[in-house]
């Protein structure tokens, strides 16, 4: 694949396919290569599969000179255009959204997130969100180091992830919070409850973490194109086919823990993503996605230099779920 000149690299791209993508399907081609140049992207990134398929569909996708649908079979020096429209910008406003606040001062916010919240907006996604809310908490008293769309984050967790997380309200604090991030010093504790009984009282999982070859909704084990990825894990209870447990991480891949307790056989309670979780069929209904909480955040503070950490205590469906687990071993 080589890259041709374009008008901007941004809007307009010229493309040759090589021996190796030869029979390629013409939008799995294009997710593939946006994948590879944009690696930190997160999984529902604006160049999705069906973002390509909208484009061609469009005819905003040529090649050689002609529209082609998407599962076209690409010929080696095939020539692909692609000419991105420019994007239709969507303010991002603040919304009076309660907050679960654990700790705030002038250059930090730390705050519990609940179930069911997304931290910042997204492709089709732009209000009800983490960042919504700390908009209109905060005022203008927001890091900007992350643009517009991100102000004020440091670092996140999953939508139906709860618990803990850092809001840097200025650019100096957000640059030492990310440093400690990116250095493993920021500590960060989980609690989860996973599927079965696990053997080992502690264990330690060392895999890395990369996209899903064939989902890219998901993210897997990957040995060939993914990053380190340590999770250290100990049981706090067990409860026959559950086992309540707590996690500590090395590092903070994209869904790091879920993957990798999927990957020894244990993923976590209510994960439709990595696990055969139904509602209809399990013994706990409605749970809205996967068992898993921040518990504790500890960091040093960027202006002081004082050590801190905070728990963010239990959602009260969690805390509910576990009652019932207690309860069962003692019948």
């Amino acid at each position: 694949m080589t890259a041709g000149e374009g008008r901007s690299m941004e809007q307009f791209q010229e493309l040759e396919a090589g021996v190796e993508e030869a029979d390629e399907r013409l939008d799995k081609y294009l997710t593939d290569i946006y994948e590879n140049m944009n690696p930190e992207s997160e999984i529902h990134n604006t160049f999705s599969r069906s973002f390509f398929q909208k484009l061609i569909k469009e005819n905003n996708i040529l090649v050689n000179g002609s529209n082609q649908k998407s599962n076209y079979r690409l010929k080696t020096d095939d020539i692909v255009e692609i000419t991105i429209p420019d994007a239709v910008e969507t303010p991002i406003l603040p919304q009076d959204i309660p907050l679960d606040i654990l700790y705030e001062d002038d250059d930090v916010l730390v705050v519990n997130k609940p179930k069911g919240m997304v931290v910042h907006p997204s492709a089709g996604h732009y209000s009800d969100t983490l960042v919504n809310a700390i908009m209109y908490h905060c005022k203008d008293s927001l890091s900007g180091i992350n643009g517009e769309i991100r102000p004020g984050i440091v670092h996140r967790i999953d939508m139906d992830t709860t618990g803990s997380l850092i809001i840097c309200k200025n650019d100096e604090s957000h640059i030492k919070i990310a440093e400690q991030i990116k250095a493993h010093t920021c500590n960060r504790l989980y609690v989860g409850i996973v599927l079965g009984n696990i053997k080992d009282d502690e264990g330690l999982i060392d895999a890395p973490i990369g996209r899903n070859p064939t989902d890219r909704k998901k993210m897997a084990i990957n040995y060939k194109n993914g990053k380190e990825a340590v999770t250290h894990y100990k049981v706090l209870e067990r409860f026959g086919d559950y086992t309540y447990l707590q996690f500590s991480l090395e590092t903070g891949r994209t869904h790091q823990i879920r993957v990798h307790m999927a990957s020894i056989s244990h993923p976590l309670l209510g994960d439709m993503l990595y696990s055969n979780y139904s509602s209809s069929k399990s013994r706990f209904k409605n749970l809205q996605g996967q068992c898993l909480h921040a518990q504790r955040i500890g960091f040093v503070h960027p202006r002081t230099g004082e050590y801190m950490e905070f728990s963010a205590p239990l959602p009260n469906y969690f805390d509910n779920l576990l009652k019932m687990l207690y309860n069962s071993i003692k019948q």
